[in-house]
Order: C-alpha cells, then structure tokens, then sequence
C-alpha cells in the first residue's frame, strides 16, 4: 500500500498498496460544502489555517488534527461531516484508520513474543502449518516488517478498499479467501531479499494471534491496548460497514466525474491489515503508551523500531514507519488510507505527537500542504 514517490508526501504516508490517482474533476457542488469548521479551543490560527487551505483547495472534505508537544494542545478541525447537510467536522469524530491498524497487531505481536509464547524468527510453519506456501523459510519478523515476499492480495482487480467497489463494498470476507486469493500468485521474491508492502503479512498475523491465543486478534487487540489504555472509541468492526457518531463522510470522485459517498462499506476485506476504526485523541493515546514503552518490554519496542530502508521516503520497522523531517528531526507512528479517509499518527522521541485525519476530496493533498502540519508538530 506504498507509492515511492516523495513528490506528494500524503501519498507516501498513506501506506497505500497502489497508487491512488488524484482526479481531476471538482466534487459536486453541494449545500454547505464551502462551510469550514471555526478554530477549536487550542487550535493556532498557524494550524488552522493549514486545515482551512486543504478544505478551500478541494483536497480534502474535512479535515482533523491533534497536536501535542511542549506540554500543550492543539485541537481542530476544517471542513464538513457531509456534504449534503453542510455539517460542520467534529474534531473529536470518529474515523477510519485503515493500515494503521497494522501497528495494534504488531504490538500484540511484541507482547506475545515478551511472553515467550513466540519467536521473531520462528517460521511461521511452526505455528501456522500448512497455511503459507513455503512458510518453513518465512520468520514472523518478515511477515511484521513486509520483508515476506507474500504476494498482495489487495494488488488484484476488487480487492483494494481504496478503489470504488459499487455493492460489492458490502461483502464479507474471511482471511481464510483473502490468503486463497493471495496465494495464487507466486511470492515476489525470496524471503528476506527484499522490501515490499504486502497486506497479506498482516492476514498471516491475525491468524497467527488467533491460533496462539485462541481469541480473534480483534479480542486481543481489545484486552491488551484498547482495554488497558482506556481507548473507549476505538474499535475493530468486523462485518459492520458503519461508523460511530460523530464522523465525517468519506468520498470519492469517480473518473466520470461523479462523487460517491464511500463511508458505509464492510471492512473485512482489510481485516487485521486495517479494519479498525479511532479517533484523534485515541490514536495519540495509543502512540504514546507504545512508543513511551508502556505496552511490551524495552527489547521488544526496540525490535519494533530496528528499521529496513523501503525507497519509499521512509522506514519500516516491525508495525512502525520511520519519517525524517526536513528539519531534521524522526518521527514514528504509523500511516493509513482506505477509500475516503487518510490517517498520519505519528510521534517523536521527546514526546511530540500529531493525529491526522483526512477525508480526500477531489484530488489528494500535496507536500506543500501535508508537511507544514507535521512540522508544526514536530519540529522547533
């Protein structure tokens, strides 16, 4: 789910398996969809203005940020939940994180490998016999920094969720078809021997969890982070196709010029490699406690941010993406995109952190209005 090109830097962030053309037709003309939501309690008018610029520009529907660093807060939000009611955004709402799900995994990965219960570089045949081609030859560590090699089912034709589905965004899938789908194609390269983004690592690891432990990664996910850290709007849908209030629509402009409104679809067909639904101030719950070392042991985090160079104008680590600013400075966290929405949650070592939520209007957002938001995070 990687563009290489660092030329539209909201691309690279995106985690996106292909290449998501922006298009080149305005949206429909709507109702309220020239209202922009007023700064929020704590918002600079520096950030706010980035936000209101991503709207008016016709990249973005909505748009939500959280900042935090230097022991305060920045909250707010651009852009309206609809374009029929010209709602404004709520800066609290909930939304889809796509493949920053990925992040939940691996940490339930770490935490299973603290408890002895798994190893790094155990093949993934000692536990999942049968269930991966060649799985003898691939480690646990390949499949969580996408070194596998595993094809990706998301790569063939209706089976990306960043594309329009039509009705057939409401089917259900197991991992069990997703693999099937996957593994009919040869793997891209030997293990080990190369980078490259696969969604079907992290379908391997959600079954890996269920079979470890007994439990869907889901339930996992809910009694090792979201439980513990008291992330309470933070969820993993399953079959369901909506979302909890409040939220923003997500869209999506076809090549005819017609706009759809992509927000209610099943999410299974991303499952456990980005199913799961958040808000801002969770995702930056979340980041901190992991990132901090409050969720797996010191070793175990360090593994996780031990990084392979991607071309992709990034790192990966285990579940982690690794960004240098231009002014220097490294932040962590992880990207996400599934059709309508955009998430950067991402963090730096001394405690700095931003959540950014997106809902892409008629063309994505460009470098020049992605960073400066990172920057205002981030850098001094």
């Amino acid at each position: 789910m990687i563009r290489t090109s660092r030329k539209i830097l909201v691309a690279a962030l995106s985690g996106a398996v292909l290449a998501v053309t922006a298009a080149s037709v305005p949206l429909v003309a709507s109702r309220g969809a020239e209202q922009t939501a007023r700064p929020q309690a704590g918002a600079s008018a520096d950030v706010q203005a980035l936000l209101d610029d991503l709207v008016e520009s016709k990249a973005a529907t909505a748009a939500l940020v959280r900042i935090q660093r230097d022991g305060r807060e920045q909250a707010a939000g651009a852009g309206v939940g609809d374009l029929a009611s010209g709602r404004r955004a709520d800066p609290s709402g909930h939304f889809r994180i796509g493949s920053v799900t990925k992040t939940f995994v691996a940490t339930v990965l770490l935490q299973l490998t603290d408890e002895k219960r798994l190893g790094l570089d155990d093949p993934v045949e000692r536990h999942l016999p049968g269930v991966v081609p060649d799985g003898g030859h691939i480690t646990v560590r390949q499949l969580l920094d996408h070194t596998s090699g595993l094809h990706d089912y998301m790569s063939e034709p209706g089976y990306s969720t960043n594309r329009w589905r039509g009705a057939d965004r409401f089917r259900s899938y197991t991992s069990a078809q997703l693999l099937k789908v996957a593994f009919a194609k040869p793997p891209n390269f030997p293990p080990g021997t190369q980078w490259r983004y696969s969604n079907t690592n992290y379908v391997v690891l959600g079954q890996l969890i269920e079979k470890i432990t007994g439990r869907p990664y889901g339930q996992e996910v809910q009694r090792r982070i979201l439980g513990p850290l008291h992330l309470t709007r933070t969820s993993v849908p399953g079959d369901r196709p909506g979302l909890p209030a409040p939220y923003a629509h997500g869209y999506k402009t076809l090549p005819t010029g017609r706009t759809v409104d992509a927000t209610r679809m099943n999410p299974s067909l991303d499952g456990p490699a980005g199913e799961m639904i958040s808000t801002a101030a969770d995702l930056d719950r979340f980041f901190d406690a992991l990132l901090s070392g409050r969720l797996t042991s010191a070793p175990a985090l360090a593994a996780m941010r031990t990084t392979t160079p991607t071309g992709a104008g990034f790192d990966y680590g285990l579940g982690l993406q690794r960004y240098t600013l231009p002014c220097g400075a490294s932040m962590w966290g992880h990207s996400g995109e599934l059709i309508g929405y955009m998430t950067f949650a991402f963090r730096s070592d001394d405690g700095r952190r931003m959540t950014l939520s997106l809902n892409p209007g008629a063309r994505n957002p460009t470098e020049e209005q992605i960073l400066p938001i990172a920057a205002a995070a981030i850098c001094d």
